[in-house]
């Protein structure tokens, strides 16, 4: 038979109280107060003159009181705007009295009155009553409460005994809403041992976490420290799930600003198992070439686009156009913004942008100031398959919207590349390399702030590796991988999104902008913590690498020099600059051939001008190296 968790008496939050004494609630701490300030002034009168007679202390008592309840009601001390005992309404109740109390010791000094002396003893007696009747509420209200859903709530072990431990302690006892009952913490420094957070005690450190799970009939693990880190997360989780916990954590300090709440109690994500990167970005640099101005997003309904275009809406454009080939996606992306997808809002653009013409209309409609050019194909082996197709989106879609660009008077180009484009082995690297060279020649014509972004895989987006190992783990599995020892760089979306306007701040014309994305993950590594933290037996099955893959990408070329300047996460190199645009007719029959490799690759000038025959092919076995 199961232990039985044993009784646990702190003190809680927000109680269920009877009706009535909720409809009289104001005149109860008006009354109550009054009878605390004639408590005070008897000891106050009695303790100068223990003659003092009932008249004078009743009459005494009855204007201090008058004088509190008069500026209670101006300060809306009895409008029940906090609960009663909070901090925040003993804090307005403290005001209340000391304003009160020198407004009575100015009047009875004018007045020449002797009860100075009694009201200097009086008030501050009457500030000890009324604060401890206020405790005495809370007290009581809370240990209703708690007799009344200790047992509807879930128990909480909370890992992590510092200010951020002792925030969510706080909050999941003081929040009417709260589903958790905190009934222990955790913490490994020995200084933290005899703790106590409203009532809750430290049990023991990590080793002390399943010993405390049992005894106090812990159903969670909540990790409580926001800055921590993979590895930490990775070991306490493991932890829990041997002691049968459901492992939860608090958002990171690059997550949100300010006050933590119960509602910010999430399950963990796969961007806490590989590493919770803080993400500073200059706002104003932002804010000087975004708020305010015309922006167009396109690819607007993707990962990348759509997260894009929530930020930007945060930022305040004039306007916030949103392109996209795809109509449910723009449905999608205009509900997580506004709360609404009636698509009834010409800031909604359908177009591909393969159509020049359609392309150069919207551009001629809206005069966009700032592009971020996400649109693209992405999937590497389908492209392998298809690589026309990539020529046509990737490529010769980005030179349309360049045109477009220039055309209409666009001074910020933010392209949105990949890794695959240094040095690129497969058809979608070497698309995106022309992407980034169109962009330079563009940067190069116009003189204006037209650049390119690289970064790696992003976790979460559509198509990834996250969802299709998650699927496979549903199923039972088996998870299947490249290779044992194939390496990825993984960004989340958000953090990748934001280094993104980061670096439409501070690019140069023609510049490629590199997103330092950490150190790079073993696919089967982050498939064993997936596995892991389901607690699946799932299989890992090896594939071998397909076309085109690498078995370790990187982030800068051979040939190219980087550096960083005014971001420490972002590294600048420059695209090698055509002598002038692409010969679209030649490029796609280099496709049809299979030599868009040898056109990628090459040096731009004479490859991309035409006037070299293009190498034949056999760029594609050179994936692995």
């Amino acid at each position: 038979m199961a232990a039985v968790p044993p009784r646990i008496e702190f003190p809680q939050t927000h109680v269920p109280v009877p009706r009535l004494l909720v409809r009289w609630r104001r005149a109860m701490l008006a009354a109550l107060d009054t009878v605390a300030w004639f408590v005070g002034v008897a000891i106050g009168s009695l303790a100068i003159d223990p003659a003092a007679t009932i008249r004078s202390i009743v009459a005494l008592a009855a204007g201090a009181a008058g004088v509190q309840l008069a500026v209670g009601i101006t300060r809306d001390l009895y409008l029940g705007r906090y609960r009663i005992g909070s901090r925040e309404e003993q804090s307005l109740l403290l005001g209340t009295w000391l304003l009160a109390f020198l407004v009575l010791m100015a009047a009875v000094v004018i007045g020449g009155s002797p009860a100075v002396a009694e009201l200097a003893v009086g008030g501050p007696a009457a500030a000890m009553a009324m604060v401890g009747i206020r405790q005495v509420w809370w007290t009581t209200s809370e240990h209703f409460r708690l007799s009344l859903d200790k047992d509807e709530r879930k128990r909480v072990l909370v890992f992590g005994a510092g200010d951020t431990g002792a925030e969510m302690v706080r909050a999941m006892l003081t929040d009417s809403t709260s589903t958790y009952l905190p009934v222990g913490l955790i913490d490994d420094d020995p200084f933290k041992s005899k703790r106590v957070l409203s009532g809750v005690r430290v049990l023991g450190n990590r080793s002390a976490i399943a010993s405390a799970a049992k005894a106090h009939g812990a159903e969670i693990l909540l990790i409580a420290i926001r800055t921590a880190d993979a590895e930490l997360i990775g070991q306490i989780d493991r932890i829990g799930r041997d002691a049968r916990l459901d492992t939860r954590v608090v958002p990171s300090t690059a997550e949100i600003i300010g006050d933590l709440s119960v509602g910010d109690i999430r399950e963990l994500t796969t961007a806490d198992l590989l590493g919770r990167a803080e993400v500073e970005v200059d706002m104003t640099s932002i804010l000087s070439y975004v708020a305010g101005r015309r922006v167009l997003v396109t690819g607007a309904g993707g990962s990348i686009g759509s997260e894009l275009a929530r930020q930007i809406h945060q930022l305040h454009p004039s306007d916030l156009i949103m392109l996209d080939r795809d109509e449910t996606a723009l449905h999608s992306v205009q509900l997580s913004i506004e709360g609404r997808a009636l698509l009834d809002d010409p800031h909604l653009v359908v177009a591909d942008i393969r159509d020049r013409e359609r392309l150069l209309d919207v551009f001629a409609a809206w005069k966009p100031e700032v592009v971020f050019h996400a649109a693209a194909l992405k999937h590497l082996t389908l492209l392998e398959l298809h690589p026309s197709e990539g020529v046509k989106t990737n490529t010769i879609g980005t030179r349309n919207v360049l045109d477009a660009a220039e055309r209409y008077g666009t001074t910020h180009f933010v392209n949105i590349s990949t890794d695959k484009a240094a040095d690129p082995t497969s058809v979608l690297g070497a698309t995106k390399l022309l992407a980034e060279r169109e962009t330079a020649r563009m940067a190069a014509t116009t003189g204006r702030r037209f650049v390119s972004v690289r970064f790696g895989n992003v976790l979460d987006s559509r198509g990834s590796v996250l969802p299709t190992f998650r699927e496979q783990i549903a199923r039972g599995g088996p998870l299947t991988v490249t290779h044992p020892d194939v390496t990825r760089y993984f960004m989340t979306i958000p953090e990748a999104v934001r280094l993104v306007l980061q670096a439409g701040a501070i690019g140069r014309p023609g510049e490629v902008l590199i997103l330092d994305m950490g150190e790079p993950v073993k696919i089967a590594d982050l498939a064993k913590r997936l596995i892991e933290h389901a607690r699946s037996s799932a299989d890992i099955v090896f594939t071998g690498l397909r076309p085109g893959e690498k078995m370790h990408e990187a982030l800068v070329a051979l040939a190219e020099r980087g550096e960083h300047r005014e971001h420490r996460r972002i590294t600048h190199t420059r695209s090698a600059v055509p002598s002038g645009p692409l010969d679209l007719v030649r490029l796609l029959k280099a496709t049809d051939s299979g030599q868009i490799l040898a056109v990628g690759m090459s040096t731009p000038s004479p490859a991309i001008d035409g006037d070299v025959a293009l190498s034949s092919g056999g760029q594609r076995t050179a994936a692995g190296r």
